[in-house]
């Protein structure tokens, strides 16, 4: 980051115009988080984090800010205090330390920073939460609790650490502050919403159900017959041409009489050919022991040897070989934290401490697929190449059924020919839309539930 600013200094960039810029970013995102009108108590450091805070609050509501400019903090402490009673803030804005901060805070900085975290009011971070290590994600003795961070530029890694999340909340990245086009590379990579202008691309006029491909479902058993109907409307959310649904045969009549727009039949041994479908997706509710063995054999069988693209998600993922796939046929899977520690054989501790050298070794595991790694900050990719993080989402996706929904809405995308292209860009899409149809939901302020998530789903841009 430092590089990266030095770079913008040398061609003539300004200081004081990046910093107005960062600082109208923070008062975007506390207009958006807290209301036009909230009392907004401000915490301004001797740094450039200061100075970013100081120009937010001077495009904020005037009566509506009080600032303390920390120099001390024994009386920054005292000052605090009293304004949480008097003024009552609904938010406060954290821009005591930035990324500059290179030793723990000592004990009357932790005493300010907890009096901050005791208070219940949330907290907006400005780049980073103050007394995190934007390196490790560890607190340096210390480190404000925030409900959302505001960072510039790019992410930091302490930002994405497993560590972080407690500290960070939710994690926003400002990108337009003036600096000039970023002149590094990383294998991580943040995902942003203006990454799908345009896409997916227009429907040509002259088109029909059979330019948009067929998706085959594998999909619900006995006492799990719900996740295959959650599946289906999360494809039928990405507009594939044609969806059908195979279910064990003892949960036909269930999923039928709540089925319109896709095609169910029961599960019957050699009665289909997986080349009838564009794409395959295999997993979502196949937990009943009483399983016949034809359909595992089935789905390990599309995995070796299809020509089509297959997604395998859930209780399928146990079905499969290590191994190279067919070539030139795209394999993708849909692990969560659990399922991904089971494949490798590690725990679920392991997994979390270094996502993406998890997502590697999965990759690599099973043939070089792609690999959807769910959980806080999905992370997309697979073994070479970029790697993608999530930002979108918010705690409430964390409720049975959301991945049925995300692997039925991945599966319907990469049916459709004319997506089958570039995989990771159509997955990237489908976990940028399951988070974002969750958060506009929960900016509805009410209670919803996966039904719900499968109506909204696709809907954001």
């Amino acid at each position: 980051m430092r590089a990266w600013e030095q770079a913008s200094w040398a061609v003539g960039r300004s200081e004081e115009a990046v910093m107005r810029a960062a600082g109208h970013a923070v008062a975007e995102a506390a207009r958006r988080f807290a209301g036009p009108d909230a009392s907004i108590l401000v915490l301004a450091g001797k740094g450039h984090n200061g100075d970013d805070v100081r120009f937010a609050a001077a495009e904020l509501s005037p009566d509506k800010v009080r600032i303390v400019n920390v120099t001390e903090p024994v009386a920054a402490a005292a000052e605090v205090r009293e304004l949480l009673v008097t003024t009552r803030p609904s938010l406060i804005i954290d821009g005591l330390f930035g990324i500059g901060l290179n030793r723990p805070l000592d004990e009357t900085w932790r005493v300010l920073v907890e009096l901050v975290n005791a208070s219940n009011v949330p907290v907006l971070a400005v780049d980073v939460p103050s007394g995190l290590d934007a390196d490790t994600g560890e607190p340096m003795g210390a480190a404000i609790r925030a409900t959302v961070t505001v960072t510039f530029g790019a992410p930091k890694m302490g930002l994405v650490r497993l560590s972080s999340p407690g500290f960070v909340g939710r994690l926003e990245v400002a990108t337009k502050i003036g600096l000039i086009e970023c002149p590094h590379r990383a294998e991580l990579n943040w995902t942003l919403p203006e990454d799908f202008i345009g896409f997916p691309p227009p429907r040509p006029l002259a088109s029909h159900k059979g330019t948009y491909g067929h998706l085959g479902i594998i999909a619900g058993s006995l006492g799990y017959h719900g996740a295959a109907l959650l599946a289906m409307r999360g494809a039928l959310r990405a507009h594939p041409g044609l969806v059908t649904l195979h279910v064990a045969e003892n949960v036909y009549g269930p999923v039928a009489a709540q089925t319109q727009a896709a095609m169910v039949r029961p599960w019957l041994p050699g009665e289909w050919e997986l080349d009838d479908y564009s794409a395959v997706l295999a997993g979502p509710g196949l937990a009943s022991r009483d399983l016949p063995p034809s359909l595992g054999e089935a789905v390990l069988r599309a995995w070796r040897h299809s020509t089509k693209l297959v997604v395998v998600d859930a209780s399928a993922l146990d079905w499969l070989p290590a191994g190279a796939t067919h070539e030139g046929a795209a394999r993708v899977i849909t692990p969560h934290p659990g399922e991904a520690a089971r494949l490798l054989g590690t725990t679920i501790a392991s997994v979390q401490a270094d996502r993406a050298s998890a997502l590697r070794e999965l990759s690599r595991k099973f043939g070089g697929c792609w690999v959807v790694l769910k959980g806080h900050q999905t992370l997309v990719g697979r073994s070479k190449g970029d790697l993608f993080i999530n930002p979108s989402g918010n705690p409430r996706l964390a409720q049975g059924g959301s991945g049925d929904v995300l692997a039925g809405y991945v599966a319907g995308l990469l049916a459709q020919p004319r997506l089958q292209s570039d995989p990771l860009a159509a997955l990237r899409f489908a976990v940028w839309q399951h988070g974002a149809a969750a958060d506009y939901l929960e900016r509805g302020r009410r209670a919803w539930g996966v039904e719900d998530l499968a109506v909204e789903l696709g809907a954001a841009r």
